[in-house]
């Protein structure tokens, strides 16, 4: 206590000063309607910007929250979508022939991502408890992506199409020649499209699809564009390069694709083999 009277008898010229000059302010403000004006302006400016410094950090943060949600919404678009017969995925890179689908849409997340390897994996966090099952589809807002080979009650595998053992039915959007989506295993950007007819018309930028002759993608998923094509040895079918719309190696939600007449295609199909 003898330590903050002595303080105060050594600083009592600079204590009355910071007094009387706090004093003169207030008084001046509050007899100044401009001061006035001007002191709460200044006031509303260093708060306002406190909370939006504050908003700021709070959004930030939240941003996975909201990366979930929107995801999720997401989900439940593209559900509703195939359930109204429009095209199962609607984004510039896809085609946009309605039709009425047996398809649904589960989200999920990447955990792990291959890509430098000949054939490559990819890992997601949902599994059997999600009702994911082998050979569902699995593709981004861009496109394709791989297709489910393996799961465990929380995870996934997805053999990836940067796989050497990745076969997947693919064609031009502007027609229905069609072949099989392969990987020569050189650029992850780069992949291939086997088996497309001499007599297809082909030109760089057209846009590959899935062509919808299978039980795991619909058609009018986008895969990428011709950057190149020649004709094989025979000069029966062309090989294409295709330029994926997907960065292989920035992967991050995805979406799984359920057929749920799968079960009675297949059916069929083994009838049809005996």
């Amino acid at each position: 206590m003898q330590q903050i009277i002595n303080f105060l008898i050594r600083n009592k010229h600079s204590l009355l000063f910071l007094l009387l000059l706090f004093l003169s302010l207030v008084f001046t403000i509050q007899s100044h309607s401009y001061h006035k004006s001007k002191f709460v302006s200044s006031t509303n400016f260093i708060s306002g910007g406190m909370y939006g410094w504050q908003h700021s950090i709070s959004d930030y943060f939240g941003l996975k929250d909201e990366n979930m949600r929107l995801l999720q919404e997401n989900e439940h678009l593209r559900n509703q979508l195939s359930l109204l017969g429009v095209d199962s995925v609607t984004t510039k890179h896809l085609d946009t022939i309605s039709f009425k689908t047996p398809y649904t849409f589960t989200q999920g997340r990447v955990i792990k991502n291959d890509y430098s390897k000949i054939d490559n994996y990819i890992l997601i966090n949902k599994g059997k408890k999600d009702s994911i099952v082998t050979d569902m589809g699995v593709i981004t807002d861009k496109g394709i992506i791989g297709i489910v080979e393996q799961t465990s009650t929380n995870y996934s595998r997805v053999i990836s199409i940067l796989n050497s053992n990745s076969r997947i039915n693919a064609g031009l959007k502007k027609s229905n020649q069609y072949g099989s989506l392969v990987w020569n295993g050189k650029d992850p950007n780069i992949v291939q499209l086997e088996t497309v007819p001499r007599q297809a018309i082909l030109k760089k930028g057209d846009t590959i699809i899935t062509h919808g002759r299978s039980t795991i993608f619909p058609r009018g998923i986008g895969i990428g564009t011709i950057v190149s094509y020649k004709l094989d040895e025979n000069k029966s079918y062309y090989l294409i390069d295709v330029e994926l719309f997907n960065d292989m190696t920035d992967i991050g939600f995805i979406y799984f694709i359920k057929n749920s007449d799968i079960k009675e295609i297949k059916q069929l199909e083994a009838v049809s083999n005996e």
